[in-house]
């Protein structure tokens, strides 16, 4: 539940830029992984519409529903005892206008009970982000390298400084509590996030950010990249892609040969009458 005792707060979120302290981010998808992330401590839990291609297999997130977003994120929800639930608003509610991003928003937040959404886009979405707070519902931004509008500009590193600024002000302006940095040339995203008094939120824009974003999956390797790799921005901690695929290869050798299972697996015999 939102309002479970010692879980994070938009203040505290806030309050944790004006002492200094970085902010973490991960994401989960469903009810076991958020348990993990929240007992682990991280502040922050992100249901992003990156399912679409972590957990769904999709080549893009476009063909993320809004109920595929509030079937996942109800389930995180419940597991997060602490860190503050944030949710990715799919495409293309936000590209549609202020009055459906509000009902999309408006909907997410009902029947998830998650504290926050996130809307992609800068200076264009800032009238979209002002309805949806004045709704009362709190927003996080993001900014840099939107992959809602990946069809139209691509994957690509934000390298124009002048637009960034005029972008993370116009979102902030607006009433968004923290701003997420995808892809930002790392001293633009530091100057952002000087020119800002809510927390930015950094993948792949440098240090200097005032949190950081990780996908599970990226941490731990979980989904094979094939030929491209890790992403340049992520990096793993542990390897359960090997894990688990040498876990499975023992698993069906030892049915293969019959060693599993054994007597520790098998409920004894009992006689008929």
């Amino acid at each position: 539940m939102a309002n479970k005792q010692g879980a994070l707060s938009v203040q505290k979120i806030l309050k944790m830029k004006e002492s200094g302290e970085k902010i973490t981010m991960a994401t989960a998808y469903d009810y076991p992984t958020a348990r993990l992330v929240d007992a682990a401590g991280v502040d922050m839990i992100l249901v992003g519409d990156s399912l679409g291609t972590v957990v769904q297999g999709r080549p893009t997130t476009l063909g993320v529903r809004l109920q595929d977003m509030i079937y996942h994120a109800e389930m995180v929800q419940r597991a997060a005892a602490r860190a503050l639930v944030v949710v990715d608003v799919p495409f293309p509610y936000c590209q549609l206008g202020p009055a459906k991003a509000v009902r999309a928003c408006a909907k997410i937040l009902k029947e998830t009970n998650a504290t926050a959404v996130k809307i992609e886009g800068g200076a264009k979405r800032a009238e979209t982000v002002r309805a949806v707070v004045d709704a009362g519902i709190p927003v996080v931004g993001h900014c840099g390298l939107v992959p809602q509008s990946v069809k139209a500009s691509g994957y690509k590193v934000q390298r124009d400084v002048d637009r960034l600024l005029e972008d993370v002000k116009a979102i902030e302006a607006s009433g968004a509590f923290a701003i997420v940095l995808e892809c930002v040339q790392r001293d633009y995203a530091a100057e952002a996030s000087r020119a800002l008094s809510v927390p930015t939120i950094g993948i792949g824009s440098g240090a200097e950010c005032d949190g950081q974003v990780l996908v599970f999956h990226d941490i731990f390797n979980f989904t094979d990249h094939g030929p491209e790799g890790v992403p340049k921005h992520a990096r793993v901690y542990r390897d359960l892609h090997r894990t688990i695929d040498e876990g499975l290869r023992e698993y069906i050798a030892d049915v293969k040969s019959l060693r599993f299972p054994g007597d520790a697996e098998s409920f004894g015999a009992t006689r008929g009458n």
